[in-house]
């Protein structure tokens, strides 16, 4: 019997192949699969972020300029930071800056405590009807802005408003727009307005809690005011933090509430919040000043929001 004729070159490689390199493996397909998913994103973020924010940079840095009796059409040209020094020299946009803050001050803790304490109501084992009154929280945020802002006017108009007869009745003469009572009239609308939306983070980030650690403080005979205080709290820190920013943004960009109360109060100046102040200087035809005025409100909100967030992690290194 022969024996087989044994050969050292694979029955399957074809002729002439033997020994050629194989090509390397395509190793940035996820890569380049990934960049085709976050392109339509960058594209929009660039055109409808970056872009106006940097032409609003660019039109801040030009002024208009009328020549002779100023009966020619104006011409920009450039002037430099003269936007910026108009701007902060206005006495009425600083105090329209230090009105804001005030108010954020004041609301924005209260309306953030507001809704910790809902949510860990809703979070609460012993609460009843837990997805009527977690609608119910919500609704106001479900509302347009406008519309409920054009509600609370009609329930601080004087002489509409059946809070005032009814404060009338025990004798108490209440104004809601006018003198110090307009800017807690407005953190009242923006705290009824958002703190459903800040309940919903805040309670959406202690379902992610273990059940175990409620159930071992329990067993250590803790009550539920400890459970909420040590260890729900604390897990509940970032969605804090992060609603705490989104507030900030929030009421730098104080617009709608005035604009509605405007008609009906009488010590609400046209410069009242930056923003209006910005919209005044557009219908003046003075973009390169609407531009500055939003350049520094931008400034100011990105400098609190981030110092808040440095506070914070700086904190956190140190426990």
């Amino acid at each position: 019997m022969e024996k087989p004729v044994t050969t050292s070159q694979p029955l399957s490689a074809p002729t002439g192949t033997r020994g050629a390199p194989r090509r390397p493996a395509r190793r940035n397909r996820p890569g380049r699969t990934a960049a085709g998913f976050l392109l339509p994103f960058a594209l929009l973020f660039v055109c409808l972020y970056l872009a106006p924010i940097c032409y609003s940079v660019y039109q801040s840095l030009f002024t208009m300029h009328r020549s002779g009796l100023g009966l020619s059409a104006p011409t920009q040209v450039f002037g430099g930071l003269a936007n910026y020094t108009r701007a902060l020299g206005d006495a009425a946009f600083r105090s329209s800056l230090l009105r804001v803050l005030l108010i954020g001050v004041v609301q924005v803790p209260l309306m953030l405590g507001l809704a910790l304490g809902l949510a860990l109501l809703l979070d609460a084992r012993t609460t009843l009807f837990k997805r009527f009154f977690r609608l119910a929280f919500f609704l106001p945020y479900a509302l347009p802005g406008v519309i409920g802002a054009i509600m609370w006017a009609f329930l601080y108009a004087p002489g509409l408003s059946p809070i005032s007869s009814a404060l009338a009745h025990l004798g108490l003469h209440v104004d809601f727009v006018s003198g110090g009572m307009l800017a807690p009239s407005i953190g009242n609308m923006i705290t009824w307005g958002w703190t459903g939306y800040n309940m919903l983070i805040i309670y959406s980030a202690l379902q992610a809690v273990p059940g175990e650690l409620s159930e071992a403080a329990v067993m250590d005979g803790c009550g539920p005011w400890r459970i909420a205080w040590h260890i729900k709290i604390p897990a509940v820190r970032s969605a804090l933090v992060l609603t705490t920013v989104f507030s900030i943004i929030g009421t730098a960009q104080l617009y709608n509430e005035p604009a509605v109360l405007q008609n009906i109060a009488p010590t609400l100046s046209s410069s009242y919040t930056p923003i209006f102040a910005a919209y005044n200087a557009v219908n003046d035809n003075d973009f390169g000043r609407a531009a500055a005025d939003s350049v520094i409100l931008a400034v100011l909100t990105f400098a609190l929001s981030f110092g808040l967030l440095r506070l914070v992690q700086r904190r956190g290194d140190t426990q």
